[in-house]
């Protein structure tokens, strides 16, 4: 089947989504986050293209960014290649880190540029691995909190629409942030996608780290009220049947049934 010619942005801004090959994990732990992360702000000295939000799951990337009349699959493979050789260097793998092909999404105006934005820092609250997308460690919304990172994240030409005063601007882009939106974005149904044990098990190790629980995915099934919590978070955000889940747990289909 002939690939989808990729829709060009007319004002270069695009949302980009970075799976993992085969839906599998592409971070194993911080160190490997922050180093994803390390190698955007390298290309970044390279050449003149602009990030306004990002997000980094265990399974794939959000990016929003504005290529300023630079090839998009030039910047991209620029980012991914270096992480890849890190990746595969570090665990001693070989082949694919990422899927051979990202998909992107022009933004033409500034409604849905804001509208991605919500949408990017939110997708940890959607996926249930945090109680508040401010808690996520791993979105750019925290340098929008801090004000920080502004030499890589452009936050001051986000924050400019809607405020001149900075304070004032910060305020209003936190209320923003809040705020239900149920646009379909690109890929807006992450969470659902989840739908092998491989999927499942690299989705819950994200959500029980994320929530600092300090057990292993074998042990949920003798705590009880947390057993209860991640059968009913599997079955409500992701599309692992009962079976599945009961086998990704170590425990009887019948539990997963008589959950509440």
């Amino acid at each position: 089947m002939t690939r989808q010619a990729r829709k060009m942005s007319n004002t270069g801004i695009y949302h980009v989504i970075m799976r993992g090959n085969e839906k599998k994990s592409i971070f194993a732990d911080r160190d490997d986050k922050q180093r994803f992360l390390e190698g955007i702000k390298s290309k970044k000295k390279e050449s003149s293209f602009m990030l306004y939000a990002y997000c980094l799951m265990d399974n794939h990337v959000h990016l929003l960014l504005n290529t300023y009349n630079e090839n998009l699959a030039e910047i991209m493979k620029s980012i991914t290649v270096r992480y890849a050789s890190f990746y595969n260097c570090k665990y001693n793998r070989v082949g694919h880190v990422f899927q051979d092909r990202f998909k992107s999404e022009p933004v033409e105006d500034q409604r849905y540029l804001l509208g991605v934005i919500r949408y990017i820092h939110n997708n940890p609250l959607k996926a249930g691995i945090v109680g508040s997308a401010a808690d996520y460690e791993w979105s750019s919304l925290s340098n929008y909190i801090q004000l920080a990172g502004t030499y890589w994240l452009d936050v001051a030409y986000i924050l400019g629409m809607f405020a001149d005063d900075q304070s004032k601007a910060l305020s209003e882009f936190k209320k923003f942030s809040l705020q239900i939106d149920d646009t379909p974005f690109l890929d807006s149904d992450d969470e659902k996608s989840v739908r092998t044990l491989e999927e499942g098990r690299a989705y819950l190790k994200e959500y029980l780290r994320n929530n600092a629980i300090c057990i292993e995915i074998g042990q949920i099934k003798d705590e009880q009220q947390l057993r209860s919590e991640v059968i009913n978070c599997l079955r409500t955000k992701t599309k692992l049947s009962q079976r599945a889940i009961a086998t990704l747990l170590g425990i009887n289909k019948s539990t997963v049934e008589r959950q509440k």
